[in-house]
């Protein structure tokens, strides 16, 4: 499903501010493969996510991304919209505040799609609204007309996980989304995204700090640092393997661990 080979970024390239981003870096998702990344801040985690999006470009001179057996290595962001979805780490960076609820689930649902002048939000497609959000626990059916300003941090995540999921994308991808969330509502938009990943069979990385978060979610985890992939563990590895051993594996590769990798 997504195809990454000999990945690398430079930015700044030939200054004194010079730094490599991600070096080589080649990773395979088959199709339904729920992988979570970690690493500590400036190991390359969200520079990868910004080039599978299409929001980076990729060094010259060689490299690929491949997403559904379609080449989307030379594609803008906007390109590829109808391929990705993403959920940011800002419950404000997902929705339009100054929408509503129904207004802001309408736009997700034609993402990537052609729009031109049409009719407003019918009957058929706010019922649909209301049965979709049902699933979050949280209400918001009942608050379709509501200005998503108005709405809490965890709701907006919540709310922006399953406008992402909405086009059954090809690939999904988590910015650290509950990173910005109190304890409670991560574990919220965190079951939210088990559940909603899980039935729909999607094919969805996700890049956390929280270890034990990384072990128990997805059935695949990977560990960056400076730019390259450094551990791959399958499903069957992950259930075998603590924070304790991933701090260990981390240790032996820098020597000493970040103030922000022990916040666990």
């Amino acid at each position: 499903m997504l195809e990454l080979k000999g990945i690398s970024k430079t930015f700044f390239p030939n200054t004194v501010n010079e730094r490599r981003a991600l070096k080589d870096v080649s990773l395979s998702l088959p199709e339904g493969d729920f992988v979570t990344v970690i690493g500590s801040n400036g190991a390359g985690k969200s520079t990868l996510l910004n080039i599978i999006a299409g929001s980076l470009p990729i060094d010259s001179g060689g490299g690929s991304v491949v997403i559904a057996g379609k080449d989307v290595t030379k594609l803008p962001d906007y390109r590829r919209a109808s391929l990705i979805s993403r959920v940011f780490q800002d419950p404000q960076a997902g929705t339009s505040p100054h929408l509503t609820i129904e207004q802001n689930m309408s736009l997700a649902l034609t993402r990537g799609q052609h729009r031109g002048l049409g009719p407003g939000i019918g009957k058929a497609r706010r019922d649909y609204f209301r049965k979709e959000l049902t699933v979050l626990g949280l209400g918001l059916e009942d608050r379709l007309r509501t200005r998503v300003g108005m709405l809490s941090g965890g709701q907006r995540q919540a709310l922006s996980l399953l406008m992402a999921a909405f086009t059954h994308p090809k690939i999904l991808l988590l910015d650290e989304h509950t990173a910005a969330l109190d304890p409670q509502r991560a574990e919220l938009v965190t079951t939210l995204t088990e559940k909603v990943v899980g039935e729909q069979g999607l094919t969805a990385l996700m890049v956390t700090h929280n270890m034990s978060q990384a072990l128990r979610v997805g059935n695949r985890l990977v560990m960056m640092h400076e730019g390259q992939i450094i551990l791959d563990l399958d499903e069957e590895q992950k259930r075998y393997t603590s924070v304790a051993d991933l701090m260990d594996q981390f240790a032996q590769v820098k020597g000493q661990l970040s103030d922000r990798t022990l916040l666990t």
